[in-house]
């Protein structure tokens, strides 16, 4: 399982960039996407639905950070309106808080992975990485209609 996650995490990041030049609504779409699947194989773990797994917790956070890596090229002037997206126009008008929200986040992910060595750690670092979550949601993220 931690291997095809690492495998989709990179073809996602792959086809991502090709998408993102001539789509970049599907491309966000499909990265928030790979990261909200690696947040949620990891936070079955944090809920212990499912057992620690090094492995899955390191993948998972790879996929974050080259997640927030890409993210912010993904909301140029040409990608406000469409394409089923939530972005909120606030994206447009705070460009440097948005931009730094994913480095937060990205770096907040490397630190995690840094840290993290078996479940004890895990369980002290993996909070400060999803709770840049909602800070950005819930400003930035039109609610489902």
């Amino acid at each position: 399982m931690n291997r095809t996650l690492l495998i989709s995490a990179i073809m996602a990041a792959s086809i991502t960039s090709a998408i993102g030049q001539s789509d970049p609504i599907a491309a966000r779409r499909d990265t928030m996407k790979a990261i909200a699947k690696a947040n949620g194989d990891v936070g079955k773990i944090s809920k212990g639905e499912a057992p620690f797994k090094l492995e899955t917790v390191q993948a998972a956070l790879k996929v974050m950070a080259e997640g927030s890596k890409a993210m912010p090229g993904l909301y140029p002037e040409t990608a406000k309106a469409g394409g089923e997206t939530r972005a909120l126009p606030k994206i447009w008008d705070a460009k440097a808080d948005f931009n730094a929200q994913w480095e937060k986040f990205g770096k907040d992910a490397m630190e995690a992975a840094a840290k993290i060595t078996d479940e004890a750690s895990f369980k002290a670092a993996y909070g400060a990485v999803v709770k840049n979550c909602d800070g950005c949601h819930d400003v930035y993220r039109a609610p489902k209609s």
